[in-house]
């Protein structure tokens, strides 16, 4: 299946869902986030976030999911959904069929930028006998379950190096795992922030497995070079150089003159902007340590920042809770000018 029509018919699925939901339907809590499995860093991120708010009296809800179409697609059309994170070659991928698919055009309108996050790592672990990214020809290879940016990336990454497995499943990490250890697949995908618990906390046998060192030139002018250090996993030894994609904080452009729902789903995207914000400093202390990476000024060509997000930057927004943050670093202040830039304020 191309991935356009996939992402078309997810698009479609999600929007009849959607669409079901009267507002006596939804569940508690109203305010919430779209991340990952279990293991990834985007729900350990969420949670981070999810404190910001319990620290601040709101509740916020942490909803594990596929990954980044289908947290895309719940900013867009899941009621009480806020906020999503999503790889940025998703989002690259997007505006590149918008202008061929009116759904998708369609289903792109309205989302916004929140914040620009950190840089993904794409983790190939695969048996030893497979020495490179292009050893995975002919191989049975596990890339993700079909709604996930795990799946898009390994996709794109696949056609753009020439490569095609004898096998593509599309499953998930946790089962990817347990069926390379079977011997039931030869590699698989996985797209996410390092450290990420999987590998970490995996009982990952070094002299069986290891991570896929990925140089292709090709691929390593599309997306971003990384090298992951030597001991970042307990299996991984010595430096691995791979390549990444960043994860952004994705929410919609609600209008507080429409109805109530807008007005209230609009003050929680300024709060936790605040929230963000102002806490930054403490977030790298406290948080995932991916929170180290993130760089506010780094923000994906093509999208807009969400109005709603630009009151909670703005100086002087107190966010609607008693908790105080942090004195403003050079780094907000360096967002805050970004963000006049791009919404000309």
């Amino acid at each position: 299946m191309r991935l356009s029509k996939l992402f078309r018919n997810l698009a479609l699925a999600t929007g009849l869902l959607a669409a079901s939901l009267s507002p006596g339907q939804a569940q508690e809590p109203r305010i919430n986030i779209m991340t990952g499995g279990p293991t990834g860093t985007y729900i350990q991120f969420g949670r981070d976030m999810q404190n910001l708010m319990s620290g601040c009296g709101q509740t916020m809800g942490v909803v594990e999911s596929a990954g980044s179409l289908e947290n895309f697609l719940g900013v867009r059309q899941r009621r009480y959904t806020q906020f999503g994170i999503v790889q940025n070659d998703v989002l690259e991928y997007m505006q590149t069929f918008a202008s061929q698919d009116p759904v998708i055009a369609r289903t792109i309108q309205g989302v916004r930028i929140a914040f620009p996050l950190y840089d993904e790592e794409v983790h190939i672990l695969a048996s030893k006998d497979i020495a490179d990214f292009q050893g995975i020809e002919g191989k049975r290879v596990a890339i993700g379950v079909e709604d996930s940016g795990t799946f898009l990336t390994a996709s794109l990454m696949m056609s753009l190096a020439g490569l095609e497995p004898s096998e593509k499943l599309t499953i998930g990490p946790n089962e990817s795992l347990e069926a390379l250890k079977a011997g039931d697949i030869d590699a698989f995908f996985y797209v996410a922030g390092a450290p990420a618990a999987i590998y970490a906390e995996g009982d990952i046998d070094a002299e069986k497995f290891h991570l896929l060192p990925i140089v292709d030139d090709t691929l390593r002018s599309v997306y971003t070079p990384k090298s992951l250090p030597g001991g970042t996993y307990p299996f991984q030894s010595e430096p691995v150089d791979l390549v990444s994609v960043k994860a952004v904080l994705m929410t919609y452009e609600y209008d507080p003159r429409m109805n109530a729902y807008h007005r209230a789903a609009c003050t929680a995207v300024s709060d936790l902007s605040s929230l963000i914000l102002t806490n930054l400093d403490s977030l790298k202390q406290n948080g995932h340590p991916k929170w180290n990476d993130v760089d506010l000024g780094a923000i994906p060509q093509g999208w807009d920042v969400g109005a709603c997000v630009n009151t909670g930057i703005s100086p002087g927004y107190v966010a609607n809770c008693t908790a105080t943050g942090t004195p403003e670093s050079d780094a907000n202040e360096a967002y805050r000018r970004s963000i006049c830039e791009v919404m000309g304020c």
